[in-house]
């Protein structure tokens, strides 16, 4: 993870890599991963609070409601990244999960079954790590075919690391041991 500071210290030791079955913060992370695109992750952490409020605190059944008002009302707020495109791919992409939770019954239960994890890397260094894999390929294949935007096998990838569908942890970190499988 690049950075450092109390945020993204807190985010490794407590939240990145700990397998996830909410479907709020799976979607919550799908979001936030997708808002960093080109940008630092460190930037999303300091803008959370801020996508909490503005994103009716990710639930996607307030979310897929939003219209033209709400794009708007969103594009002038400072406390989340305000890109258009990100803003109504975060849109369509409640939507889809709205349509995902009612095909298989909850967004955890479609997104597990695609990826198959937690799987354990044996990453000793951050170089090592790959940018994306065949799973994140599968994974963003499977979103975009049901409308999900901004979900590519980086960005697929990096949202499998945090929701721990993949444990990326350094061999040498203490969470890799505390989070294996």
């Amino acid at each position: 993870m690049e950075g450092g500071g109390p945020l993204m210290l807190a985010y490794h030791d407590e939240e990145w890599g700990v397998p996830s079955h909410d479907d709020r913060h799976l979607f919550e992370m799908m979001v936030l991963e997708g808002a960093q695109a080109g940008l630092s992750w460190s930037t999303i952490l300091r803008k959370r609070e801020g996508y909490r409020a503005a994103f009716a605190a990710f639930d996607p059944g307030k979310v897929a409601r939003f219209g033209e008002a709400q794009v708007e009302r969103l594009l002038a707020d400072p406390g989340i990244v305000r890109n258009r495109l990100k803003v109504r791919a975060a849109i369509a992409n409640a939507r889809a999960v709205l349509e995902v939770q009612a095909e298989h019954g909850s967004l955890d239960a479609f997104l597990w079954g695609i990826t198959g994890g937690p799987v354990t890397s044996g990453h000793r260094s951050v170089e090592d790590l790959p940018a994306e894999t065949g799973a994140s390929r599968l994974l963003s294949t499977e979103l975009k075919r049901r409308g999900f935007r901004f979900v590519g096998p980086t960005i697929c990838y990096a949202f499998m690391q945090a929701v721990g569908m993949v444990n990326d942890h350094q061999v040498g970190c203490f969470r890799h041991a505390e989070l294996s499988v």
